[in-house]
């Protein structure tokens, strides 16, 4: 065999493999109300087949060169031979990053569960200005205790452009409010880059001259997670701090680790970050009651001078930080602030009480209720002590359910 011979019956193999890179609709059993929404599969299906277009053009003028040009040196054959194989598997690396989201819609249960994520999602970063068009989003699930997102306008492997929000999602966390914290957090990644909010907080807080104090230059550095989490408190109420408690809730020496140059702040202060917003945007005294409890789990007796005294400096400025994000204005969101973005009216801690009650006595009401409020009915129910960590379960599981068979209908 001629080594151009063993090349082209390489390349020729390849494309037998490059074949088998099929849309997810022809190959996913799943029930329609699991499966992915029409856009986004869309969208993925689209950008898969053009890439296995354009990488089988690629390969099918590589064959060609190998039988019309005999005298390439060899080498240069496996170079780009190599250069081939990498694309493809930049290709399936593309796909793998779909396939989780989809192969677990044909789990029995988790399919719809994660079909109804995808619509809190939606609802999550739907704001009651039309500021953007909602993109695409899908959920699915994963080890460990937090989530992730992969932002549409990312670049994939390869340097194409993701057409969907992929939103990672803990499974420890199914089925409970706590969910809710931990998705919309992401879903607030999405919003702060399509509004630029990290860019025009920044710049504000440069301007004011903040930044030149040491608890304004961490707020500055954490401004990315501090904002996700200020979107969670803005659509959920309490159930995003109690949340994201959840989360952080780890051994006294992490929960107060400080890290200067680690761009998420340490979760003592993060807790404390999101109680004072939600302290804002809801005046009630169940957020002092929040931070006492959060003093009581993590007390700062302990901690070396130099740490509580910076503790101590960020607590000093933390209303007047927490004040300066509800308020922040730019034109990418109309001049409007940020807090006007989010029905905080409609989800004050009375409203929210008075809501479950009705829905305590006729259950079916919940079922009318936009996702997000359905989620921060309950979470705060919960965290009054009215709502059982086995009747959420249970109600937040048919909710789940019944959202994702009402996009069928749609």
């Amino acid at each position: 065999m001629k080594n151009t011979q063993f090349l082209e019956l390489e390349a020729r193999a390849l494309l037998t493999r490059l074949q088998q890179v099929q849309p997810f609709a022809t190959n996913m059993p799943v029930v329609d109300a699991a499966t992915i929404s029409q856009p986004a599969q869309r969208k993925i299906s689209r950008l898969l087949l053009n890439g296995r277009k354009k990488l089988k053009k690629k390969i099918n003028g590589f064959i060609r060169v190998v039988k019309s040009s005999p005298d390439t040196p060899v080498e240069d054959l496996q170079t780009a031979f190599s250069i081939l194989k990498l694309r493809f598997n930049q290709l399936l690396d593309q796909l793998d990053i779909f396939a989780d989201a989809f192969t677990q819609r044909s789990e029995h249960e988790i399919g719809l569960w994660l079909a109804g994520l995808d619509e809190l999602a939606r609802d999550a970063l739907t704001l009651q200005s039309e500021l953007y068009k909602v993109p695409p989003l899908i959920c699915y699930l994963d080890r460990g205790h937090g989530a992730a997102i992969r932002r549409t306008r990312a670049r994939l492997p390869g340097g194409t452009s993701n057409p969907v929000a992929v939103i990672r999602v803990p499974r420890e966390r199914l089925v409970g409010s706590g969910i809710a914290a931990s998705l919309v957090h992401e879903v607030g990644h999405q919003g702060a880059g399509m509004l630029n909010l990290i860019q025009t907080m920044r710049t504000s807080l440069r301007a004011y001259g903040f930044d030149k104090r040491r608890p304004w230059k961490l707020f500055d550095r954490w401004l990315s997670e501090i904002i996700s989490d200020c979107w969670g408190v803005a659509t959920l109420g309490i159930s995003a701090t109690t949340g994201l408690m959840g989360v952080v809730s780890l051994p006294g020496y992490f929960v107060f680790h400080i890290n200067p140059e680690d761009p998420h702040p340490f979760p003592w202060i993060r807790v404390m970050i999101s109680a004072q917003v939600g302290k804002i945007l809801y005046p009630s005294p169940q957020w002092d009651k929040l931070m006492d409890l959060w003093l009581e789990l993590y007390p700062m007796d302990n901690i070396q001078p130099d740490k509580r005294e910076m503790i101590d400096e960020l607590i000093r400025e933390l209303p007047a930080f927490a004040h300066f994000l509800v308020n922040h204005r730019s034109s990418e969101m109309n001049g409007m602030s940020f807090q006007t973005l989010f029905p905080i009216r409609e989800r004050q801690p009375e409203k929210l009480r008075i809501l479950y009650q009705k829905w305590k006595r006729n259950r079916k009401l919940s079922f009318r209720a936009q996702p997000s409020l359905a989620f921060a009915v309950l979470g705060q129910a919960r965290a009054d002590g009215k709502l059982s960590p086995e009747t959420e379960n249970a109600w937040l599981s048919r909710l789940l359910r019944w959202w994702a068979v009402r996009r069928t209908m749609i």
